[in-house]
C-alpha cells in the first residue's frame, strides 16, 4: 500500500496542490525515503501504522549519516506533507508528525542599514536623470513602508492612496494589506509620477503595463533583477561593504521601527507577516493606529 499512496500523494500534489514537478519530486523523494527506511528496519508497517517513534528513529538515522540540519529539516518537512495529507483523505485519523520537532536551524539574520547609510545611498542618487527620480522614489517606498521586491514592481497606480497616506499591496498568497507610506516617498513619488514616468526620453507605458507604476525606459514594468542591480550600483558608488538588495531596506524598515519603540504587532501587520505558530496571533489594527506608529518611530517622518 505505501507505493499506492505515494502516486496518489504525488496526483494530489499537482493537481490539487498544483505544485511544479520539481516540488512534487522533492516531496515524493522525501516519502520514498521514509519508506526505504521503514522496509529496512520495520518491513511490515504500512503507511498508515507509522508512529512518532518510528519517525523519530527515521531522524535519528539520517543525523548519524551526517546529514545537515536543512536537509533533515527538508526531508520532515515532506513527510509530514504526506501525512497532513492521509489525514484530509481520512485514511488516517491521527498524523503521527505531530509532535515532532525538526533539527534546529541558525537563521543568519541580513543586514541592516543605519539611517546614515541609508541617507548616503539616497543621496547618492543623481536624479539629473529621469531614472535618478525614478530610483529615489522606489528607495523611498522600500525604506517607508518596507515593501518586498515583487511588492514594489507590482504596485499599480490605482493602488497609491495618496489623501490618506496609505498603499494597497498585493503580498504573499495573494493577500491585500494597506500599509502607510512616508511624506518624502509620497513628495518623490509624486515628482515621478506627474514630471518623469512614460515622459521623453523614457517611452509612454506600453500596452499592458498602463497601471504599472515603476516603469523602465522602454515603458515596461521593471523587473526585480533591475530593482537588485540599481542598489547594489549605488552600494558600490558610495564604497558600501555590506551585502545589500531590497529586501535589507525592508529589514532596516522593521529593525528601525522596532529600536525606536514601536509595537511589534504594529511592524507585523505592516510588513504582511503571519505567526508560525498560529493564524490570529497578531490582531488586526486599524490604519490610523498603523500610520501613527510610522509618524511616531519611523527615522524619515
Amino acid at each position: 500500500m505505501w507505493e499506492l499512496h505515494i502516486k496518489h500523494f504525488s496526483n494530489y500534489l499537482k493537481l490539487e496542490r498544483s505544485l511544479s514537478g520539481n516540488s512534487v519530486d522533492a516531496y515524493v523523494h522525501d516519502v520514498e525515503l521514509l519508506h526505504q527506511f521503514m522496509l529496512m528496519k520495520h518491513p511490515q508497517v504500512e503507511a498508515t501504522k507509522v508512529t512518532s517513534k518510528h519517525l523519530q528513529e527515521l531522524l535519528q538515522y539520517i543525523n548519524e549519516l551526517g546529514m545537515s540540519a536543512h536537509s533533515q529539516a527538508r526531508i520532515l518537512s515532506g513527510i509530514k506533507a504526506f501525512y497532513k495529507y492521509l489525514v484530509f483523505e481520512e485514511l488516517l485519523e491521527k498524523d503521527p508528525t505531530t509532535l515532532i520537532e525538526g533539527p534546529k536551524l541558525g537563521r543568519k539574520l541580513p543586514d541592516s542599514l543605519s539611517y546614515i547609510e541609508i541617507e548616503k545611498l539616497l543621496q547618492a542618487i543623481d536624479q539629473s536623470k529621469p531614472e535618478g527620480g525614478r530610483n529615489r522614489a522606489m528607495l523611498e517606498i522600500l525604506y517607508s513602508s518596507g515593501l518586498r521586491v515583487s511588492e514594489l514592481v507590482d504596485l499599480r497606480l490605482n493602488n497609491i492612496h495618496a489623501d490618506v497616506g496609505f498603499l494597497r499591496v498585493i503580498g504573499k498568497g495573494n493577500k491585500e494589506r494597506l500599509v502607510p507610506i512616508g511624506r518624502d516617498a509620497l513628495k518623490y513619488l509624486k515628482i515621478y509620477i506627474e514630471e518623469i514616468r512614460g515622459k521623453a526620453p523614457h517611452k509612454p507605458p506600453q500596452k499592458g503595463f498602463e497601471s504599472y507604476t515603476f516603469l523602465n525606459r522602454n515603458g515596461r514594468k521593471l523587473t526585480r533583477e533591475m530593482v537588485f542591480m540599481i542598489i547594489k550600483g549605488l552600494a558600490l558608488q558610495i564604497g558600501l561593504k555590506k551585502n545589500i538588495s531590497p529586501h535589507t531596506f525592508r529589514h532596516s524598515f522593521a529593525t528601525h521601527l522596532i529600536e525606536g519603540g514601536a509595537d511589534l504587532r504594529a511592524v507585523q501587520e505592516m510588513l504582511g507577516h503571519e505567526s508560525i505558530t498560529t493564524t490570529e496571533i497578531y490582531t488586526h489594527l486599524d490604519r490610523d493606529y498603523l500610520r501613527q506608529v510610522v509618524q511616531e518611530f519611523h527615522p524619515r517622518s
